[in-house]
Parts: structure tokens; sequence; C-alpha cells
């Protein structure tokens, strides 16, 4: 009998694949995982986030490079899956950040949805294009390239 992929992580299984842990894990759960090509990882921002404090006292906004850091963090648990690197001591660097651009603000409250899509595998290089989503609205985009470090190898 044949395992069959799993196509959603939770909490726990985020946290064996990526080592971020609070207050920078920025997402929640992954849904939607198709091995090698995509996944939307979901954030629920709330305003007990740290960055919350100064950006901006008033009129709190979710910074954007947390928002392209939630891309990239679900985008490892792809190639954490993709790879069989559940348990394994993985690190992700980003090595590029292209064509990012904001399009409507993150606040407490919102749901955001992070669309990832991989627009090119290569054993530690891996290119993806990402969308920040809330109620349907694009937030956030960009192109980015990360390096898949494997502890030890």
């Amino acid at each position: 009998m044949t395992e069959q992929p799993i196509t959603s992580a939770d909490l726990d299984l985020i946290q064996r694949i990526i080592p971020h842990r609070y207050p920078f894990l920025l997402i929640d759960r992954v849904e939607d995982i198709v091995y090698d090509e995509f996944a939307k990882g979901v954030k629920n921002v709330t305003f007990n986030e740290p960055h919350f404090q100064g950006h901006f006292p008033g009129a709190p906004i979710m910074p954007g490079v947390m928002i392209v850091e939630a891309m990239a963090q679900t985008a490892a648990v792809v190639v954490g899956l993709s790879m069989d690197l559940v348990d394994k001591p993985l690190l992700v660097y980003f090595m590029a950040i292209d064509k990012c651009k904001f399009r409507r603000k993150v606040v407490p409250g919102d749901v955001l949805e992070l669309h990832v899509t991989v627009t090119r595998r290569g054993g530690k290089i891996w290119k993806f294009h990402g969308k920040g989503m809330v109620d349907g609205q694009l937030a956030a985009e960009a192109e980015y390239t990360a390096m898949m470090d494997l502890q030890g190898e």
C-alpha cells in the first residue's frame, strides 16, 4: 500500500519541517499542498503580534517584509514535504526577492492567505511566486529564490 501525499499541515507538522518559532513563525497552517508545485499558507493576523507595538501605534499594519517571510515559510513547507525532510534539520535562506509589490494593508483581524507556486525546482535552489491575499484581494506579491540547507550534509 502506497502512502498518500500530505495535502495539509497543521502547526505541529509545520514545526517539524521548518525551524521557525514564536515570535517568528508566521504561518498557522498550510493547505492545498501539491508536492513540487503549490501550497496555500494561512496566517491569522492578530493584534497580539510583537511587530504591531511599533508598526504603527494607533494604526497597526503588518510589515511587508513579514508578509514576504510568511510566503517563504509556506514555500519551505512545500519543499520540506516534497523532499521528505520532516523531522530533519532544514534551514532555508533567501537568495533573492524580485518584483515585490504591496497592494493592500494587512491589519489585525485579517486572514492572510499565502498562495505559493514553485516556478523552479532544483536541488538546493528553488524559485517561487507568492501572492498574499485577504478576502480575495491581492495584498502583496513577490518572486523569490531560496536555498535549502540540510544541516549535516
